[in-house]
């Protein structure tokens, strides 16, 4: 989130003032403060790029102590409050799936693809919700930032990448079950977690890619007070605003999401068209299940995003933006957070298996003696300490719903 140049808000438009190229103080939000732009509780400052200057930043507060304390406690309780739960929830949910997940390994179980993609995505979400103890400190500090230059490119290129990461990794999970469903023979030689670990390193490395211009030009920006703000510096605001959020949204959003919406209408259309040797009922059953998962899975992703990308498009021809626009946004903003806070549950709630191993998983080990059927030449039955543990092909099922699994 942090890497797109949308414009900040002004949350008192009699505040944003026009300086140099007519840009205004929302037009200057190339120089966006991580996360800042999110939040908005920095949208009093009237911030414009000088003209003829790509680096220095004007920022003016003369009027910024006008703020009410309504937008005070909104900014450093309420807010902070949200981001604290879905923190705490979303880094509680997918520690509990990679915990799965390694015990299932050191269980010596058989790793499957889903598993690689699911263990990945919990981990790109895990990252990305690291970084909101920064956003919160933040929204406590009226956007200051106090970790230095390094931790502020450190912390945006891990944001950026992880959001970009997790939508890459949706959409070939998406794919791997167009082949499992579609087409089950035909591709299961290339449906092996040699080739799901590839993949993945090719995801990272697009999304490492795309991000070249957050490393290049994410830094510290000066606020009033003798502050600092981490803020991405581009050199023409005035352009780059609209193409960089443009970019954004194809490449992030857009793009993914017709992937995955056209992969799914295939995988249900199949589905509903397959002449498979199975029962009536065991078909309907089938199918509505794998309808329920394909239709959850997209519209998690749809309805948690979709508001904040479309917000940044029409951001980008606002120039005074109403209070109300900057509360919608900040939703949308927390929305997005709550889409990497929700994927674990997602996965308890539509998959039998992964219920089945997640009890396994935390279920302590007990050792208990069982009895032999072996007698000894005595006639006595002997005993043996055996540990209570789940049997392997139990266990090397995939974390998606059985209907979804069986490829």
């Amino acid at each position: 989130m942090t890497w797109n140049c949308i414009k900040c808000v002004n949350k008192r438009p009699n505040i944003s003032r026009t300086l140099g190229h007519n840009i205004s103080f929302p037009m200057c939000v190339t120089s966006i403060l991580l996360r800042l732009h999110r939040k908005l509780s920095m949208d009093f400052y009237n911030v414009s790029v000088l003209h003829g200057d790509t680096s220095a930043v004007e920022v003016n507060t003369s009027e910024a102590s006008t703020g009410g304390g309504h937008d005070a406690y909104y900014n450093n309780a309420i807010l902070p409050t949200i981001f604290g739960i879905i923190c705490f929830l979303g880094i509680m949910g997918n520690c509990m799936v990679i915990y799965t997940i390694l015990k299932k390994t050191k269980c010596r179980a058989k790793q499957t693809v889903p598993d690689i993609f699911i263990f990945n995505l919990s981990i790109v979400d895990l990252l990305f919700l690291v970084g909101m103890p920064f956003l919160i400190h933040q929204l406590m500090g009226n956007g200051s930032w106090c970790f230095g230059a390094t931790m502020c490119t450190v912390i945006t290129a891990l944001d950026s990448n992880s959001q970009i990461v997790s939508t890459y990794i949706l959409t070939v999970m998406t794919l791997d079950r167009y082949l499992a469903t579609v087409h089950p023979i035909r591709f299961n030689h290339v449906r092996t977690p040699c080739m799901a670990t590839a993949v993945i390193v090719l995801v990272w490395t697009l999304s490492l890619l795309t991000i070249i211009p957050v490393w290049m030009y994410a830094g510290l920006m000066p606020l009033p007070g003798d502050l600092v703000g981490c803020a991405l510096l581009l050199p023409d605001p005035s352009t780059n605003i609209y193409w960089f959020t443009l970019y954004q949204f194809v490449l992030a959003f857009a793009l993914p999401l017709l992937i995955i919406c056209v992969v799914f209408f295939k995988i249900l259309k199949h589905m509903a068209t397959s002449v498979a040797p199975l029962p009536p009922r065991s078909l309907r059953v089938r199918t509505k299940k794998v309808t329920r998962t394909a239709v959850a899975i997209c519209l998690a992703f749809f309805i948690c995003w979709a508001p904040y990308y479309i917000l940044q498009l029409v951001h980008v021809g606002v120039q005074n933006p109403s209070p109300a626009f900057s509360y919608a946004y900040n939703i949308a903003i927390s929305m997005g957070y709550i889409n990497s806070c929700i994927n674990p549950f997602l996965y308890i709630v539509l998959s039998d298996t992964f219920k089945r191993q997640l009890i396994v998983a935390m279920r302590p080990v007990h050792r208990k003696f069982r009895v032999n059927p072996t007698s000894t030449m005595e006639g006595s039955v002997s005993l043996r300490l055996t540990t209570d543990r789940p049997q392997q092909d139990q266990s090397s099922r995939e974390l998606l719903p059985a209907n979804m699994a069986d490829h």
